[in-house]
């Protein structure tokens, strides 16, 4: 009987042993700053507290397409609007291309049929292959599109795209922009879509912000008249986004991508209020956002007169303004210095579909944990806009936009398994409305 009672307490301390342990181990489970082997199933449970000094907001949408304010009127500024999939946060903003085409629409497959870009070290490049995707069964990126390979002309893809845009609450698409005539190496021009994008976006009450690409010849005086012209030219239009800081005063948006190849002292001739052609003050001042990759940039882009920094790549560690556990001090050097700090976050990155020997930089979706740790290393900043990279950058497979699965003779594409193709929407969704009853309570 002793025996009996003493194997009863045995089995009963142990339990109560295992029980304590549990307990302080779910206690010290949280997200690590960057992605380090997230243990499956680990809950990320955003921070709450604190304040900020700026608001991301947006005119509202009741002008029409086209339509100018009258001079001097007072807009309501909100944070959030209701469009037709739900309400949508204009300061959750991604990064949209239009340079995909396909015979039906354009003669020909425009970036689906992507070369394989060659390392630029010869001896490294000749250990893989050359030459060029040939859709449909084989396209430049390592998933395949809900929509097969589309031309970005089709109104039923750009209708589908803002349903798509809507349904992950991300309010603002940063179009991505060259000036008329002007393309990247593997595509044509497509400027002359830029008012189909705005009516599209317009009928979903999402906004539409510029993302200046380099080009030849770009310079401070060249993005000086590329300003201009997109306001000049489609500034008055109901889609138009404008940010409006905590003082009330609002101004367009613009993303200069790859800032960093004009120096500083360039930039500070546009964009201080002493430089020789400043745009500071004038009709066309707006927020000018440069890209940071080095730490090197801060400083630059500080000097160069620029009104903040953001991040882009997708890939988590590529780069020093990519990597998560740098953006405490990138936010810290921004609020500093008046400057926003707009952090960039993706779902994954896989670009060997047209970089063949660029596997080191690739991060797996881990069926959307990676996109979650992401986020929740945005939101621990308290940032005023967060961006998305990107809606259907598809050659670097940091697309949210749906994708099926797809097997061919020669190819298998990954896809969103176990989840369907809507996941990384939903999943933008989720956080997008989290970040926002965040801010809610940044802002009391």
């Amino acid at each position: 009987m002793a025996r009996i009672r003493r194997k009863a307490c045995i089995a009963l301390f142990l339990f109560t042993l295992f029980i304590f342990g549990a307990m302080m181990g779910m206690r010290t489970l949280k997200p690590s700053d960057g992605f380090s082997d997230l243990a499956p199933g680990l809950e990320l449970l955003p921070m709450i507290g604190g304040k900020m000094d700026r608001r991301s907001v947006s005119l509202d949408a009741t002008a029409s397409p086209g339509h100018a304010r009258p001079a001097g009127s007072n807009p309501k500024a909100v944070l959030s609007n209701s469009g037709p999939e739900g309400t949508i946060f204009y300061d959750v903003q991604i990064f949209y291309y239009t340079w995909y085409g396909n015979p039906h629409m354009d003669g020909k497959y425009i970036h689906w049929d992507h070369i394989l870009v060659p390392h630029w070290d010869p001896k490294i490049a000749s250990s893989y292959p050359r030459g060029r995707h040939m859709p449909p069964e084989d396209i430049g990126s390592s998933f395949y599109p809900e929509l097969n390979p589309y031309s970005s002309r089709d109104p039923d893809v750009l209708e589908s795209h803002m349903e798509q845009i809507g349904a992950s609450a991300a309010g603002v698409l940063v179009l991505s922009w060259y000036p008329p005539g002007l393309a990247d190496d593997n595509g044509e021009p497509a400027e002359d879509l830029v008012p189909a994008v705005l009516d599209a976006a317009y009928r979903h009450n999402l906004k539409v912000a510029f993302h200046i690409q380099p080009y030849r010849g770009r310079n401070d005086q060249s993005v000086h008249d590329n300003i201009k012209y997109i306001i000049d030219r489609y500034g008055d239009h109901g889609a138009f986004y404008k940010f409006t800081s905590s003082t009330g005063k609002s101004l367009p948006l613009f993303y200069i991508y790859d800032s960093y190849l004009t120096p500083p002292e360039s930039w500070s001739e546009f964009l201080t209020p002493s430089g020789s052609h400043s745009v500071r003050g004038s009709a066309y001042d707006s927020v000018f956002i440069a890209l940071i990759v080095e730490e090197r940039h801060k400083h630059d882009i500080l000097a160069g007169g620029f009104d903040g920094m953001y991040t882009y790549f997708a890939s988590n560690g590529f780069s020093f303004g990519s990597s998560h556990q740098n953006w405490k001090a990138i936010k810290a050097f921004c609020d500093g210095n008046n400057l926003l700090f707009i952090p960039s976050v993706g779902p994954g990155y896989i670009d060997t579909s047209i970089r063949p020997w660029n596997n080191h930089n690739m991060r797996n979706r881990v069926n959307g944990r990676y996109y979650e740790t992401a986020l929740q290393a945005a939101l621990n900043v308290r940032p005023d806009i967060v961006t998305i990279t990107s809606f259907n950058e598809w050659h670097e497979g940091t697309q949210i936009e749906r994708a099926v699965p797809k097997k061919t003779v020669t190819r298998v594409y990954l896809d969103y398994h176990p989840h369907g193709p809507d996941h990384y929407l939903e999943l933008t969704r989720r956080w997008a409305e989290q970040f926002n009853k965040e801010k809610e309570q940044w802002l009391m």
